[in-house]
């Protein structure tokens, strides 16, 4: 026990260690941004758009939104890496924050010592979708299908380090199936083609897919999860159907330049956690398949600690070729 508190001390204090004991008590007096380092239409983008315009009136100044998409969102964050830490410029993630230090040799960031967490703000769930066009319409007849067929199996990955890339590699290790992954800039990219029928399946988000499997325009055949999603209660979920080990989830959190007060980081934190509770946000976000965590930051850094430490064991354990 004595060990396991030395260790988590020894943690928390390496994400934001140089975060001063006071804020600027005029905070906030002008305008803020938020970085989107993907492509817009995504879980991550959504969701901040959907945030943004009450966290601009219960802040008392305008919050923008800016994207700045690349290299699996390495561009967007060392940008914020680089910022000043005067809580004016923070960055809002997806799961790519955290297994990002496990699939490249390097990164222009340190993930831990660069940032400190401000809040976990929701979850979804990824799905396995095909397009109508592939004769499969359970897992089961998938992954048959699949063995028999496997030139059936292009999959759409849209974004390098993306729990939708990580998903398809641990589809991969689960079935055997000599799947050919298909590489997009963006999941709206690799959405568009599997729509079109020019690849044959893709993993995609919940707040961006879910509307596509309702149309019926893409099947959906599994979801990730511990239980069913409201925004697509009628597709299993890959635990229900015996494949367990497939269970890459998005996660979506809001961090800060190492540096920035600490007094800032929790005036933040709390903003965004009480936008999280007004009905009118709740609302469309579950409708888009989030489920709302809206975390301080000290749980944020325990996700961030697990979530590096779980990829880490799943690019090792799939032999994934480490990029760069």
């Amino acid at each position: 026990m004595i060990i396991r508190i030395i260790f988590l001390f020894v943690f928390f204090a390496g994400f934001g260690s140089n975060v001063a004991s006071s804020a600027d008590v005029t905070f906030p007096n002008r305008l803020i941004r938020i970085i989107v380092p993907l492509s817009p239409g995504g879980g991550t983008d959504n969701l901040t758009r959907i945030i943004a315009p009450r966290l601009s009136e219960l802040l008392g100044q305008t919050v923008v939104i800016e994207n700045r998409p690349g290299a699996g969102g390495q561009i967007g964050t060392e940008y914020v890496a680089k910022s000043n830490p005067d809580g004016y410029t923070i960055l809002n993630v997806e799961s790519s924050f955290a297994s990002n230090p496990s699939l490249f040799k390097k990164l222009p960031y340190d993930t831990v010592k660069d940032f400190y967490p401000i809040a976990l703000l929701a979850t979804t769930p990824n799905v396995l979708m095909v397009h109508p066009s592939v004769p499969a319409k359970s897992l089961s007849e998938l992954v048959a299908l699949g063995r028999k067929r496997p030139q059936l199996f292009t999959f759409a990955m849209g974004g390098l380090g993306t729990a939708t890339h990580l998903g398809v590699e641990q589809f991969r290790a689960a079935t055997q199936i000599d799947i050919v992954i298909v590489p997009y800039k963006s999941g709206g990219l690799a959405t568009a083609d599997t729509l079109s029928g020019q690849v044959t399946m893709l993993f995609g988000g919940t707040s961006s897919a879910s509307g596509y499997a309702r149309s019926g325009r893409l099947r959906a055949i599994a979801i990730t999860g511990d239980k069913r999603n409201q925004s697509l209660p009628e597709t299993p979920t890959f635990n229900e159907l015996g494949m367990r080990t497939v269970d890459s989830q998005s996660y979506f959190g809001s961090v800060a330049p190492s540096g920035v007060p600490k007094d800032i980081i929790h005036l933040l934190s709390n903003s965004m956690r009480n936008v999280l509770q007004i009905p009118e946000i709740r609302k469309p976000l579950s409708e888009r398949g989030y489920e709302i965590i809206a975390s301080n930051p000290e749980h944020y850094v325990a996700n961030i600690r697990a979530e590096m430490l779980k990829w880490e064991y799943v690019v090792k354990s799939t032999k994934m070729e480490r990029l760069n």
